[in-house]
């Protein structure tokens, strides 16, 4: 399980962590993208299954009526993927998780990856190995700076807050965020397609799993 917090590399504003599942115990971490690239990939051999969770909202709502564009998802409250600070960590993420993406694909050719969670699995159960979601850590759910600093927190609180979701311990589920009723737009998928990783086509236009971090406790 490897969580990215998207940020500028100029800046060190970029963070990613990875975490065993189960047992959520921190493996490793990092503040380049070549680095949570390489550790994605390693989770990957042998047919294993992984997950890759991108801090930046990774579908937009797209309405058959044009008076509700750039409206947010359910459950985004006022923070909203079309508003300024989500506009920005949504620029910058489509091009870093392209990159990662592509370090992926060109390091396992034919990997086949999906945004659906019934769809992973290892190789021996036929599932894309390869889960792509987004995180969302902000208001309640920031955790406390590490003395790694605050952009490896938020990655490391991703990481967990994804994994707890995924092995049913956090008492949610499904999905924080929705585009429903209105079409998805799924950028996880179009990176993903961009990329050369296999992936069926109807996840373009489908809702992803976004999970919220918790406040610790």
């Amino acid at each position: 399980m490897v969580a990215v917090d998207v940020g500028s590399v100029r800046t060190g504003s970029f963070a990613w962590a990875a975490v065993d599942m189960p047992g959520h115990t921190l493996t490793a971490h990092g503040d380049d993208p070549a680095g949570a690239a390489g550790a994605l990939s390693a989770a990957l051999t042998d047919g294993a299954s992984a997950v890759l969770a991108l801090e930046a909202p990774m579908s937009v709502p797209v309405p058959g009526d044009w008076k509700l564009l750039g409206k947010g998802r359910s459950g985004e409250g006022n923070r909203a993927w079309s508003a300024s600070a989500g506009a920005g960590a949504l620029a910058t993420g489509l091009a870093q998780g392209a990159w990662l993406l592509a370090e992926v694909a060109r390091a396992l050719p034919g990997l086949a990856a999906t945004t659906q969670v019934p769809r992973w699995g290892g190789a021996a159960d036929g599932g894309a190995p390869l889960l792509l979601v987004e995180a969302f850590v902000s208001g309640e759910g920031k955790p406390v700076p590490t003395a790694l600093g605050p952009h490896a927190a938020d990655a490391e609180a991703a990481a967990r807050a994804v994994a707890a979701r995924l092995a049913g311990e956090d008492g949610t589920d499904g999905t924080d965020m929705t585009c429903a009723p209105q079409r998805a737009f799924s950028l996880l998928a179009a990176q993903a397609c961009w990329a050369g990783l296999a992936l069926a086509g109807d996840e373009l236009a489908l809702d992803v799993l976004v999970v919220r971090a918790r406040p610790a406790g």
